[in-house]
């Protein structure tokens, strides 16, 4: 099995002759892409993918790659400039990638991922996000915010982002979710985020948003379930309380895990301080999630993550 490690233009995972390319200047590599893959794992690899992206026409900047000892399976994320069209580039990938069974993506770097946002009450972490995007921190696009309440209308408009309001009740639930669909489908969303969102998604939209739905909640959930779980934490004691970011899974709070942060705690802290402490934990451990996910640095295995940062 390949370690994992990230080898920089020139390094020897490149076919000779790798780092120059012959008759193309610098002025012409004007647009980068994110190549990302994964397939089972066996010899030849990095150097089919490399030589195919020689040919193309691409001077690779940055390439990372992992095998898995666990499943066995091969992962990589390549970014390259190149003066070739999206189209030319695919085409040159196609067939040495279908010859080893991958599953692949091609990206322009830094095209924003058309994100939906979704909360209920809470505006932490709607909040956090709504500001690294304005701020041109998460290269993400935010056609629409939708909420089972109204009470996040006033934040979404401060952002000037159309609001949807979609009650869920146990009798529309069924509803409420082809609503959701169809606002899907009109503004094109690829990626859709829980900032917050207090309902239970059913099993078949959770199998529609496979790998495209990123959720938050407190890291010790399974061990404090229910109601106000920090008030649960500061009872017992604990030391460090957190937030975990995961795609969203039909299995509640059990999908492949993302990003997860903690801070230390002690007896001097109110439950109120804890609220507001992980509060802030939520907000950023979610947002760095979403830019992962955004900068196509997330790749699934089973029910892990391969995280290329």
């Amino acid at each position: 099995m390949r370690p994992d490690k990230t080898t920089k233009a020139g390094h020897e995972t490149r076919p000779p002759g790798a780092g120059t390319l012959v008759g193309v200047s610098e002025e012409k590599l004007k647009q980068a892409y994110v190549v990302t893959l994964s397939c089972p794992d066996r010899p030849g690899i990095v150097h089919a993918v490399a030589g195919a992206l020689l040919a193309a026409g691409c001077n690779i900047t940055d390439s990372q790659q992992y095998g898995s000892p666990s499943t066995g399976n091969f992962f990589m994320r390549v970014e390259v400039t190149t003066s070739a069209s999206r189209g030319e580039l695919h085409a040159a990938l196609e067939p040495v990638l279908r010859s080893f069974g991958m599953q692949w993506s091609l990206n322009a770097v830094g095209q924003k991922v058309r994100t939906l946002l979704m909360a209920s009450t809470s505006a932490h972490c709607l909040n956090d996000i709504l500001f690294q995007q304005r701020s041109g921190t998460l290269p993400i696009e935010i056609p629409a915010i939708v909420s089972n309440h109204q009470d996040l209308a006033g934040l979404a408009g401060f952002y000037g982002i159309p609001f949807h309001h979609i009650p869920v009740t146990p009798d529309t639930k069924t509803q409420a979710e082809d609503k959701l669909r169809a606002l899907m489908a009109e503004h094109d969303i690829e990626l859709t985020v829980l900032a917050r969102y207090m309902q239970i998604i059913s099993d078949d939209l959770c199998a529609e948003l496979t790998g495209k739905a990123i959720n938050i909640h407190h890291s010790f959930l399974p061990s404090f379930k229910g109601a106000k779980p920090y008030h649960q934490a500061h009872a017992r004691g604990v030391k460090l309380i957190g937030a975990t970011a995961h795609y969203v899974t039909a299995a509640l709070d059990e999908g492949p895990i993302i990003e997860q942060e903690v801070i230390r705690v002690d007896h001097a802290r109110t439950p109120e301080q804890f609220v507001q402490m992980g509060r802030d934990v939520e907000g950023r451990t979610l947002a760095q999630a979403v830019q992962w996910h955004a900068e196509h640095r997330v790749l699934l295995d089973g029910n892990r993550t391969v995280v290329f940062n």
